[in-house]
Formats: structure tokens, C-alpha cells, sequence
């Protein structure tokens, strides 16, 4: 009887050093500073970029291409956390969205954007399709269209200029997102190719400027031109690949360029996932 009582009681101290600690953890992100984070996940081959805003709203876009994004999350996330206030595809290759599904099942998501395309994808409709059902609300990503994320973080879209047809290359049709957070700024591209990027520099010229810049198609030589890594000038350019993938990413014209422009890359295969605050 008496090893009972004392295994209730042990139990009890353990209940509330989880709980405090719980509690301390809540305090001390809250208390830790207007700190926007922008996690770059590693998820193998593919793209998954999670944002918080300083007070708790969170942002993930694209999640990579199966389940492997869920652990990567609960890397950047507190296990008692189960809402995204929005979550973005950039485009409906599986390398991007797969993981997206899973997402979905585990996390109760407010909002889902996308460039709007009706894309003939089967992948992208039952993804779409599964968070309209859950109440997601749908969000068209068009030019001009600037998301208030809250403390001053917004989410700007500097590309598609329009809502492109059904049968459009994918990788053309990627979203591109920057994030601003007061002088600080983060340039996403998902897969978008050189022609886009092109297209991009002649809309925006030097207010391209970022201080990251996500490589598009995980630097490959279809993205990442030299005309665009000039106009961005960031600080640094980050590769989202996964280690010894099939298709040689990245492309050793892109980090040749990068040395060239002394932009120093950082790469999820060789560093993780990769955190900046």
C-alpha cells in the first residue's frame, strides 16, 4: 500500500513540473522579444517555410512533399500547438504540397491561398478540396495583394499579376512571396523559373531587395539567373534540397554564381532545418 501511495505521489510532482513548465515555456516565448521567425524546414527534396510573427500568428508555406513535414514542424512549433492561421501553396508539384494533406488532418487551418489557378492536378484538388471542407477560408495569391500577418509582419505577392490559366507549366504559375517585417524582408520563389524571374526585375527593379532570398526549384539552373541575384542582393540565399537528390540540386552554375556574387548559401541537406529570428 505504501509503494502505491508513493507512486501517486511521485506521479503528482511529475503533473506539476510538466504543467509548470508548460506554463513558463508560454511565458517566456510571449515575453522573449518582437522577434518575427522564419524557419526554412528540412524536408528532404522540397520546400517548407514556416513564419511566426512576434505575438503567435503562424504562416506556413508549402510542406514539402509527404508526412516529414509534421516532425519538421514540431521542431519550430510547441507540441500543445495545433492551429496555422494560414497556409500557402506556392504551386501543385507534389514536392511542395505533398506533405500539405497531412497537415491538414493534424492542424486546424483558418486560411489556404494559393495562386487560384484551377489547376487539372488531382493531388492539388483533393488538398484544396480537404481544406474548403474543413472551413478553411480560400484565398486568392495575386499581385498587389498584401497580407496583414499582425506586429507589422505582411506578406506581399509580387507574382502571378494575374489569375493564369489551367493549363499553364507549374513551376511558371509559382507564387512569389516577400515577407516584411519593419527593414527586414524574406523573398520566396517556389519553383519560378528564369523567364519569371525576368519578368520580375522589369516589374520591380531594385525594390526586389531582400536580405533572404529562398533559391527557386531548390537551385536548380532553371532558376536563379544571375540579372535576379543582382536585383535581390541578399544577404543570403538559402537552398531548400534534399541530400544527394536525383536531380544534382543544386546546380553548380547557381552556387558558382552565389561565390561569384559573395552571397554566402545555406542549404537544409547540409545544416537542417535553418532558423533566422
Amino acid at each position: 500500500m505504501g509503494n502505491v501511495i508513493q507512486k501517486v505521489r511521485w506521479g503528482i510532482i511529475l503533473l506539476v513540473f510538466v504543467v509548470a513548465g508548460s506554463v513558463w515555456y508560454a511565458v517566456a516565448a510571449k515575453e522573449s522579444g518582437r522577434v518575427l521567425t522564419v524557419a526554412f524546414l528540412d524536408v528532404g527534396q522540397g520546400d517548407a517555410i514556416f513564419i511566426e510573427t512576434p505575438s503567435g500568428n503562424q504562416v506556413l508555406v508549402d510542406g514539402g512533399k509527404d508526412k516529414t513535414v509534421l516532425r519538421a514542424l514540431r521542431s519550430v512549433m510547441p507540441f500543445y500547438d495545433r492551429s496555422i492561421d494560414m497556409v500557402v501553396a506556392t504551386h501543385p508539384d507534389k514536392d511542395h504540397i505533398g506533405g500539405l494533406f497531412e497537415v491538414g488532418k493534424r492542424f486546424s487551418v483558418a486560411a489556404f491561398a494559393s495562386s487560384g489557378v484551377a489547376f487539372d492536378n488531382t493531388l492539388y484538388k483533393t488538398i484544396a478540396g480537404s481544406f474548403k471542407a474543413l472551413g478553411a477560408r480560400m484565398v486568392p495569391l495575386v499581385r498587389g495583394r498584401r497580407v496583414a500577418l499582425g506586429d507589422g509582419v505582411y506578406l506581399e505577392v509580387l507574382f502571378p499579376d494575374r489569375i493564369l490559366p489551367p493549363e499553364i507549366d507549374t513551376n511558371t504559375s509559382s507564387v512569389i512571396l516577400r515577407v516584411t517585417y519593419g527593414g527586414t524582408s524574406f523573398l520566396l520563389t517556389g519553383d519560378a523559373p528564369r523567364a519569371v524571374e525576368g519578368y520580375v526585375v522589369k516589374t520591380f527593379g531594385g525594390a526586389l531587395r531582400s536580405d533572404v532570398l529562398k533559391l527557386g526549384h531548390h537551385g536548380s539552373r532553371t532558376s536563379s539567373s544571375k540579372i535576379f541575384l543582382s536585383a535581390v542582393s541578399p544577404r543570403y540565399a538559402v537552398i531548400s534540397a534534399g541530400k544527394d537528390n536525383r536531380y544534382g540540386h543544386p546546380h553548380k552554375e547557381v552556387t558558382d554564381a552565389l561565390k561569384a556574387m559573395n552571397i554566402p548559401a545555406l542549404a537544409t541537406y547540409q545544416k537542417g532545418t535553418i532558423v533566422f529570428k
